[in-house]
């Protein structure tokens, strides 16, 4: 593999906390942090991707790289294909890593970790995963589960992705982390394939490669990073960040 290009989409338009990837954590907007645990992770280039001039903007002042693309993608993986090809048209990086914009604490190995999968030449998209350890997470639909076969240690193959309470009987859950590495020609096949009907009926992008017969492989991290959806979550991702500054 040449060296990973790591994208950040990032957008506004967020109905439960209006303009969080501006919201100031610990004196740094929410999106110059993701890009501080991309940039640590080392694996390669990252770039924020938005269609906003003032995250432009903020992630410059704090002497990182952004692109402007379109405001009308359907969904954060068309958003990378169109950055990509403005980054790199001569595709000097066939794997591209995906990092969402609302993952401030969220820990630099895991980004690198995801990458892994992809040395196996078999494998078109890798994940993340963490074992449900709150027992109302086993039955909550916002809390995705990943239902996979083991083909390593700490490494799955994805069978299924759902909502619903999945595998079915005794043992433990997995948490998918919508965290992806694709390889380049992944990430084209998928944004040019139209909506499946599992994906449309889960409400979940990633059944659309499995539909689709891509292969999908996660690895296994000990903890879940905090998504920045609510106030609530803000004020979490502040406390956190906060106390690692004082150790």
């Amino acid at each position: 593999m040449s060296d990973p290009l790591v994208l950040i989409p990032a957008r506004l338009a967020a109905t439960r906390l209006p303009e969080k990837p501006l919201a100031d954590i610990a004196g740094a907007p929410m999106i110059v942090h993701v890009w501080r645990r991309a940039m640590e992770a080392g694996i390669g280039p990252v770039v924020v991707c938005t269609d906003t001039p003032a995250i432009v903007q903020a992630v410059e002042a704090a002497g990182g790289l952004a692109v402007m693309t379109r405001p009308d993608h359907p969904s954060g993986s068309d958003r990378l294909a169109e950055a990509l090809e403005a980054i790199d048209p001569e595709g000097r990086h066939d794997v591209v890593v995906n990092v969402q914009g609302d993952l401030p604490t969220i820990d630099p190995a895991a980004i690198a970790a995801a990458v892994a999968p992809l040395a196996d030449r078999a494998v078109d998209i890798a994940t993340l995963c963490a074992v449900i350890t709150r027992p109302e997470e086993r039955t909550e639909p916002s809390v995705v589960k990943l239902v996979g076969s083991e083909v390593a240690p700490g490494r799955l193959r994805a069978l299924y992705f759902t909502r619903a309470t999945a595998p079915y009987g005794d043992g433990p859950l997995l948490h998918h982390i919508g965290l992806y590495a694709y390889r380049r020609r992944a990430l084209e096949r998928f944004v040019a394939l139209p909506p499946s009907p599992l994906e449309l009926r889960e409400k979940l992008e990633q059944l659309r490669a499995l539909e689709a017969g891509m292969r999908i492989d996660a690895v296994v991290v000990d903890d879940v990073p905090l998504g920045v959806d609510t106030p609530h979550d803000l004020e979490r991702a502040r406390a956190i960040l906060a106390a690692r500054r004082l150790n």
